[in-house]
């Protein structure tokens, strides 16, 4: 197995999730050797803030780069599909942010594509490598909760709250028909089912868009959204998203209700897990590796005490990720294409839900 330091990366994508993935990149001591932007001088402007080499004149000359094992694609949604193919077709691995692509042709596509390549393909559901993310799937998964009856949450935010919010995101033909719920739903959705080890299998939505003009231009897609799901084996589920919640700046929220006990967990205090008990009293456990199973110690970088957040997140996926791009083929423990494209299908059920009024079943 090749030592990390010796595998060559390039970052397509030069907005905030862009220099996220360099910088995490950088921490395990992944060679970035540049950047594509959506024009050379704003790419090499952010080269040079990155410390980085100048940026590629185009995507086409970084896949003809030999140094780049490694594709990360940080663009618009409509850009993914094209990107993530071009990238496989070249024989690079390919690590893509969510959602997958803009239609479920085309995920399924990708998928199929990623397979028959034989190369490492992941999508970044980094919330997924929260250490105390990590321990409740523990706790479920061992039985300490019991029967897992109800899942309930939020994933709130606030940026895009004034008629004068404008981003890629809200036009339709860079995003998507859906906004809110991919862009930041899809988190929510994907990290339950995974800490819960239970696949979403129906969906009853409610999509709203409060703001009809932003900015000069017409608004069709969601500003949030109440979801009711349905899980295997009879868990319900019920989740609020919504980008226009004052003061809410990136809160993801979820509780586990189990026939024992329930766990809660707040992003904005990812060092926290709340334990609720009924015969005796609740709990706070502060995240610290020396109570953690080894799936969540995998994840953790920092002794007790030493606060973690988003930013390592990233890394520990980027981790799992490069462990099987060293070993040159597709490995376990992140989640890849397929995982993708079910947050494809789960999306495709709540926006079909929402338009028919009525239940709706997660395709497979």
């Amino acid at each position: 197995m090749k030592p990390l330091g010796s595998i060559g990366a390039a970052v397509v994508g030069t907005g905030f999730i862009g220099a996220v993935h360099v910088e995490a990149l950088r921490r395990l001591g992944v060679n970035v050797h540049g950047v594509v932007g959506s024009s050379r001088e704003r790419a090499d402007r952010r080269a040079a803030e990155l410390g980085l080499p100048p940026a590629y004149a185009g995507f086409e000359e970084m896949l003809a780069d030999e140094r780049v094992e490694v594709v990360h694609i940080t663009t618009p949604n409509h850009l993914h599909h094209a990107q993530a193919k071009a990238a496989l077709e070249a024989g690079k691995h390919v690590v893509c942010e969510k959602p997958l692509a803009m239609t479920l042709d085309e995920s399924a596509d990708l998928l199929r594509a990623a397979r028959e390549s034989g190369r490492v393909h992941a999508v970044n559901f980094n919330l997924r490598f929260y250490p105390m993310c990590r321990h409740v799937r523990g706790i479920i998964a061992g039985g300490d909760i019991g029967d897992v009856r109800l899942i309930s949450g939020r994933y709130h935010q606030d940026w895009l709250l004034l008629e004068s919010d404008w981003n890629w995101r809200v036009d339709p033909k860079q995003g998507g028909a859906l906004r809110a719920v991919a862009d930041i739903g899809s988190h929510w959705m994907d990290l339950t089912a995974f800490v819960a080890g239970k696949r979403i299998v129906e969906a009853m939505a409610d999509l709203a868009t409060f703001i009809k003009r932003r900015d000069g231009h017409e608004v069709t897609t969601d500003d949030a959204a109440t979801i009711l799901l349905r899980y295997e084996d009879g868990t319900r589920g019920a989740v609020t998203i919504s980008q226009v919640s004052a003061g809410r700046k990136n809160s993801l929220a979820f509780e586990v209700d189990g026939s024992k006990s329930a766990v809660a967990w707040d992003s904005e205090r990812p060092d926290e897990l709340w334990l609720g008990h009924r015969g005796r009293a609740n709990e706070l456990l502060l995240r610290d590796p020396a109570l953690f199973g080894d799936e969540a110690r995998g994840a953790t970088w920092l002794p007790a005490g030493h606060a973690e957040g988003f930013g390592e997140t990233f890394k520990a996926l980027y981790a799992s990720v490069y462990r099987a791009v060293a070993a040159g083929k597709p490995g376990t423990g992140y989640p890849t294409f397929a995982d993708g494209h079910e947050s494809m299908l789960v999306c495709d059920a709540v926006a079909r839900s929402s338009r028919e009024r009525r239940w709706v079943e997660v395709g497979r």
